[in-house]
């Protein structure tokens, strides 16, 4: 066998405990009894260990240099810059660290999980602060001389930076608050019936398969922020569900089934490798936004559902299919992110984005966290948070550690718009499609340009190369909404 075999026998083996670490994640958040939270930070922080040490064993460091002097198959030399990267920067953080970090963010989901029911930044603020601390020290021993919340976004995005980003925000920014300033000016239609939580549930999971998620692999659960978990073979998905709100169950179903049918369309031979998974969570955003509005908010699409909506709910007083496309791409004032319009969404994360990056430079401390994030909420939006989880404790991110996840939405966004400017000149009868209920069309053309080469391309390689070479911009998706919302 050569260095490369060996080295791949090994990174199959860690694959495999990653995705049972991810196992554990997904328990936690759909199954597990409420009173084993202590010990499953300790069985987290266990298997963190092995995971790292797997991860710096000096044996892989020697097996990668001899397998790079070797290699000139492609996609091995992609395999290998995976391998590269990751041993790059596990060597840089401490056994100890990681460990902790583990244990920590196990423990700290479950407190923001309490806090957040109860309303309760302060009882969340402590552990919170330990969590940026230890953050803190993770991005410093990364870093080398860079930013430390660039060291961060690298976790998700490889080579993006915080100043890319802030150029990308300022593109969009103004044509945003535009928009939103003349789509709030007019009236949109609302529901107001009651929707069965489990007609919801058996709707959902319709819509999973008819987008073609593989149920065969896969399964749908419950949870306080939906989710999707894992990969190849076992990739699960999450919803929740609001009997006044079907819209917040049915496309937090399409948005995770965006997700999950990337990890399913990935090339088979990629399973538990490196290349196994998607490549970015950027790049993941952009199947999962796609799935969820151009496809699943669009005229056509939402033709068909408004049908479906009737034979499963009956009467719910919508009474034309323009109405119910109106009602589910209704623009309004709200608190939450994950309910948040197409024209809103991004400035939530600009917020975000800012204030977690305070936070990371310390520039702000947990304790002016809540009222920093209120006073501009209330600036950018135009009204006052009226509590904790509709403000600071909505998003379950920062208590996991997942500084530097946020701006990946909008990136996500931006990737999404690219790719549907470039698959309706592709699929020229796509409405049509749509119009029947027929996503067949789409979802082949996006596993076909991104899925299927899970992480074998950068993330904004594998989004040029799906359409025809163009670096991907906020262009195109600026200009979707501007068509879809500046005269609805």
């Amino acid at each position: 066998m050569t260095a490369y075999d060996d080295l791949m026998a090994q990174e199959r083996d860690t694959q495999g405990l990653a995705q049972v670490a991810g196992r554990l994640a997904w328990d936690q958040e759909t199954m597990m009894p409420r009173g084993a939270a202590g010990q499953r930070s300790e069985e987290t922080g266990a298997m963190q260990a092995v995971l790292h040490a797997r991860r710096t064993d000096a044996r892989r460091g020697d097996l990668l240099a001899e397998a790079e002097a070797e290699a000139t198959d492609e996609v091995a030399r992609a395999q290998l810059r995976h391998v590269r990267r990751d041993y790059d920067r596990a060597t840089l953080v401490p056994g100890d660290l990681a460990v902790a970090l583990a244990r920590l963010t196990s423990r700290a989901q479950g407190q923001w999980a309490e806090a957040r029911a109860a309303d309760d930044y302060a009882a969340f603020a402590p552990v919170l602060a330990e969590v940026i601390r230890l953050k803190r020290e993770e991005a410093a021993a990364v870093a080398r001389g860079r930013d430390l919340y660039d060291a961060l976004i690298e976790d998700f995005e490889p080579d993006m930076t915080a100043a890319r980003l802030d150029a990308m925000f300022s593109e969009m920014r103004p044509r945003l608050v535009d928009l939103r300033a003349r789509a709030l000016d007019r009236d949109w239609p609302a529901l107001d019936a009651h929707f069965d939580e489990q007609a919801q549930l058996r709707l959902s999971r319709e819509l999973a398969r008819n987008f073609g998620y593989d149920f065969a692999r896969g399964r749908l659960d419950m949870a306080v922020h939906p989710f999707s978990s894992g990969s190849g073979d076992d990739v699960r998905i999450t919803t929740r569900v609001s009997e006044h709100d079907p819209f917040n169950c049915l496309y937090s179903t399409i948005h995770e089934v965006g997700h999950a049918c990337y990890e399913q369309g990935i090339d088979p031979d990629y399973r538990l490798t490196p290349l196994g998974q998607g490549v970015s969570m950027g790049v993941h955003e952009s199947q999962s936004r796609i799935y969820e509005n151009q496809l699943g908010r669009s005229r056509a699409y939402t033709g068909w559902l408004f049908e479906r909506m009737r034979e499963t709910f009956g009467d719910f007083g919508v009474k034309d299919a323009d109405t119910f496309y109106r009602a589910v791409n209704r623009v309004h004032r709200g608190h939450i992110r994950t309910e948040a319009d197409e024209v809103q969404y991004n400035l939530h994360i600009m917020l975000r984005f800012d204030l977690e990056k305070a936070l990371i430079a310390g520039d702000l401390g947990t304790d002016d966290l809540e009222a920093a994030w209120n006073d501009r909420f209330e600036a950018d939006f135009g009204h006052a948070v009226d509590r904790a989880s509709n403000g600071v404790l909505q998003d379950v991110h920062w208590s996991v550690g997942l500084f530097g996840y946020f701006p990946t939405y909008s990136l996500g966004n931006v990737y999404a718009g690219c790719l549907y400017r470039a698959m309706r000149g592709a699929v020229p009868d796509l409405d049509a499609q749509l119009a029947r209920g027929e996503t067949d069309g789409a979802t082949a053309w996006l596993r076909g340009r991104v899925q299927v080469h899970g992480g074998r391309f950068d993330p904004a390689e594998v989004i040029a190369r799906a359409c025809g070479g163009a670096a991907p911009t906020a262009g195109p998706l600026l200009d979707y909404l501007e068509e879809k919302f500046g005269g609805m």
